[in-house]
């Protein structure tokens, strides 16, 4: 939010440049967490490890349509960008366990709130595309 005015949006209060340059675009930390929750798993996997802790196998089964491969990479991905934490027991077989860090879990709140969001205009949303598409 603004500094001066607390009811303007954050994404409103600053002025962008005309023409946005594309280093500007490229380099900014909103359009990257974008770009990663933007993809087809990533935004699911932290709602699922958002209820506790998973196993891999066990977030694989819970997951319909995610192949090994996907799963992997995305949890990779996710924590390269310190979101989840991958933990290995030394078991025979080793097992390893998924978690949102601290980090991760305070991605829950926006991510909710753009959540209730869809939910409270899916209608009016749908009612667009419909017309859009006659």
């Amino acid at each position: 939010m603004s500094g001066t005015n607390t009811r303007v949006p954050s994404i409103q209060a600053h002025d962008l440049p005309r023409p946005v340059p594309l280093a500007e675009l490229e380099g900014c930390p909103v359009g990257d967490v974008f770009r990663r929750m933007g993809d087809r798993w990533s935004l699911l996997l932290v709602a699922v490890l958002g209820q506790r802790p998973y196993r891999y196998n066990e977030l694989h089964r819970s997951i319909e349509g995610i192949s090994q491969r996907m799963l992997t990479r995305t949890l990779r991905g996710l924590e390269v960008d310190g979101l989840v934490r991958r933990e290995v027991f030394p078991t025979v077989p080793p097992s390893v366990e998924y978690s949102l860090t601290p980090l991760g879990r305070t991605l829950l709140e926006p991510v909710s709130a753009l959540a209730d969001w869809a939910v409270r205009h899916e209608a009016e949303i749908n009612a667009s595309r419909s017309r859009y598409e006659r």
